[in-house]
């Protein structure tokens, strides 16, 4: 190989190591925020809130700097096979954290509304579900720095575990909400918040899915497991 095309080849692994660096520092950062609005909720800590809402920023500032950066290797370096799918799928993992981010902050936001109520309803089971959450993003992280197909699909079958408590705590709320009037406001923000993680859940499994393509070259199934239990079924309050 000539000198110049070991230095050519050497920049671009270079610029490969650079954007994974990116987009592992953009998962970190999604991370806190979303461990943040979690604490936001559940230990009803504004000052938590408050660092959820305001990591957004960076956030989606990072999302740009990938998108450019993807751009810019695509013209320039016109990449192939096994370098192709790391950009491309690069540029769809921070459009997931941005969207996790966003869900976050929406979280958090809720939570300072949702402390202005007394609570008719325990929060163990909303907090059960934020760690859920926060396990298998801070999972598919590690698997998208590691390019580990085996915890891409750790993640990917754990979804269901998510769906389930989420179902669970959605006919809950509902029952409480059919029970006493009162109970209607404090009990829609909690709905809007197990619906955000649900989200975040699902975004998770969006990556790891990019993670298990990046490793393998192969498509994990179109149909994820889901959990059995329909969040619409009818709900008929106690006594009925």
């Amino acid at each position: 190989m000539a000198e110049g095309s070991g230095h050519i080849v050497k920049s671009y692994e270079q610029e490969l190591a650079r954007l994974r660096s990116r987009v592992t520092d953009m998962g970190g950062i999604v991370e806190t925020q979303v461990a943040m609005a979690a604490q936001a909720v559940v230990q009803n800590d504004g000052a938590a809130a408050t660092l959820a809402v305001e990591a957004d920023p960076s956030v989606d500032a990072l999302e740009r700097e990938v998108e450019q950066f993807v751009i810019r290797l695509l013209a320039l370096r016109q990449p192939l096979a096994d370098d192709l799918r790391q950009i491309v799928a690069a540029l769809k993992i921070t459009s997931d954290l941005e969207r996790i981010g966003d869900y976050a902050s929406n979280v958090a936001k809720r939570s300072i509304v949702l402390a202005q109520f007394p609570l008719p309803y325990s929060l163990t089971g909303v907090a059960h579900m934020a760690r859920l959450v926060q396990e298998n993003l801070k999972l598919v992280m590690d698997a998208v720095g590691e390019s580990d197909a085996a915890r891409a699909i750790e993640v990917w079958r754990s979804d269901e575990a998510v769906d389930d408590l989420y179902n669970t705590i959605f006919r809950e709320l509902i029952t409480y909400m059919m029970e006493d009037p009162r109970n209607i406001t404090p009990c829609t923000h909690l709905l809007f918040i197990i619906k955000n993680l649900e989200r975040i859940g699902d975004h998770a499994t969006n990556i790891a899915e990019k993670v298990h393509y990046v490793a393998t070259g192969t498509v994990l199934p179109e149909g994820r497991p889901k959990g059995q239990n329909s969040a619409y079924a009818v709900v008929r309050p106690a006594g009925a």
